[in-house]
């Protein structure tokens, strides 16, 4: 260990953009043993870790370097898999720029962090390899319980009631489980299989999994009152719009319905066409990783020119900087400082966008400083199709009121964030549908939260 001042950083090797633009492949090739090792002997073993801390799920995660570093790989696979419920999935799509990688110690002595989330995939497909995979008891206790959503929160609370013994239903509306993971995150960035995988597990270990049942519709929720407990994790899949005149005009998308049409299509299932972005000049209009799931995805596609407006500069984009570096290699374009003002629509189709420049002010009470307009100065750009890529807001199925289950102004369900009990007895939630829109390893974490007062309260 604390070879940090012998080796420097190492990132997985990716595909060449000119070679993986053309096919959904994931572009990261995983680490072999010998990198892995290395990159974990550069873990200094902090008293107190930070990379733990800012985990939301609290991985262990100096505990699994320290084992890769000594070359067992079975160790490092039970650790790795005892606090989180999918870290393959999560070494794969966490901004760990943000998260634990963002606090390593390494940062403080101008040494670059450790490659936490590569050694993360690595330590479980490895572990895969050698015929390891999550441990299930057998179902020993008497009470089942029913989740509603088959996202990264609902994976996870079906995880830690599964091992204490509990039977288990998950009720998905759609034709496939893993919600955004499925039908919001491209193939470049996460394989469906690598998701499929679980929810055979999980299956394996006694869930049953409800596909095309939407509760409140398929399936009333007066249904679900036999269970012992039910757990909401519907998610938050309401897009947020600019408010702009013209939004309802041919070519102007919502990020989601875009990524899901275009991943439907990849499915070979039935998908809107109008969706189709070949040979058009994409505009998408957002900062986040949604917005580069997008722009990566519409360059994949076809598109002749995809451009990317955000109102403030890159150092101020939510997006997790690989993937602002991945999206430019790949051969979008960066407009920075631009707010759209004005839709340009001929005959009900959309033709350019009109955006005004913009600059930086005074900071908030938050720290984040104020989005100012420079008036008068303004940018035309040609645009065939417009995706808009700013967030997600909460829907609010009648079942909730219906059931005493209160939301707040926004839409979100209100909980006791100690227990993550909703305001009616023995119902649970967690993740975008409780929180608002955020990432799949706070939706997890809030699901093992769950779990844990749902077995408390029922044994």
């Amino acid at each position: 260990m604390q070879n940090f001042t012998e080796l420097n950083r190492k990132l997985p090797e990716r595909r060449g953009s000119a070679l993986r633009i053309k096919d959904y492949d994931e572009i990261y090739e995983l680490f072999d043993k010998n990198d892995a090792t290395a990159q974990s002997t550069r873990c200094i073993g902090c008293g107190d870790p930070y990379c733990h801390n800012k985990c939301p799920l609290h991985n262990y995660i100096p505990f699994w370097l320290k084992a890769i570093a000594s070359k067992d790989f079975e160790l490092a696979f039970k650790l790795s898999n005892e606090t989180n419920p999918f870290p393959e999935i999560t070494g794969r799509i966490c901004p760990q720029d943000r998260l634990c990688e963002g606090d390593c110690t390494l940062n403080d002595f101008n040494k670059e962090a450790i490659t936490i989330g590569a050694i993360e995939t690595f330590i479980s497909e490895n572990g895969f390899k050698m015929g390891l995979k999550p441990e299930f008891p057998k179902p020993r206790i008497d009470k089942r319980i029913a989740i509603v959503g088959s996202g990264p929160a609902g994976i996870s609370v079906a995880t830690y009631l599964l091992r204490a013994g509990f039977r288990v239903d998950m009720y998905e509306k759609a034709n496939r489980a893993g919600g955004l993971l499925t039908f919001g995150i491209p193939n470049f960035k996460l394989d469906k299989q690598v998701v499929f995988r679980r929810f055979e597990w999980l299956k394996e270990a006694g869930m049953r999994l409800f596909l095309n049942t939407e509760v409140g519709k398929d399936i009333s929720f007066e249904k679900l009152e036999k269970y012992d407990a039910i757990f909401l994790g519907i998610g938050a899949e309401k897009s947020k719009t600019a408010n702009l005149p013209n939004e309802n005009s041919k070519g102007v998308f919502k990020a989601i319905e875009f990524l899901t049409n275009i991943q439907k299509k990849h499915f070979q299932d039935k998908y809107d066409k109008s969706f189709e972005v070949k040979d058009k000049n994409v505009i998408v209009i957002g900062g986040g990783d949604t917005a580069m799931d997008c722009l990566r995805t519409a360059i994949r596609e076809g598109a002749k020119k995809v451009t990317c407006l955000y109102r403030r500069d890159l150092l101020n984009m939510p997006g997790s900087r690989k993937e602002f570096k991945n999206a430019r290699d790949e051969g979008v374009n960066f407009e920075f400082n631009l707010s759209p003002k004005e839709l340009i629509v001929q005959d009900g189709k959309i033709i350019g966008v009109l955006a005004q420049k913009t600059k930086l002010g005074q900071k908030d009470k938050n720290g984040r400083q104020k989005l100012e307009i420079i008036k008068g100065v303004t940018h035309k750009y040609k645009a065939d199709v417009v995706i808009f890529a700013l967030g997600f807001n909460n829907q609010t199925p009648d079942f909730l009121s219906q059931n005493g289950i209160e939301t707040d102004k926004w839409g979100a369900i209100k909980a006791d964030l100690k227990t993550m009990q909703t305001t009616t007895k023995g119902i649970y939630t967690g993740g975008d549908c409780q929180r608002g829109s955020d990432l799949a390893v706070t939706a997890a974490a809030d699901g093992k939260l769950a779990a844990q007062n749902i077995i408390k309260n029922l044994t």
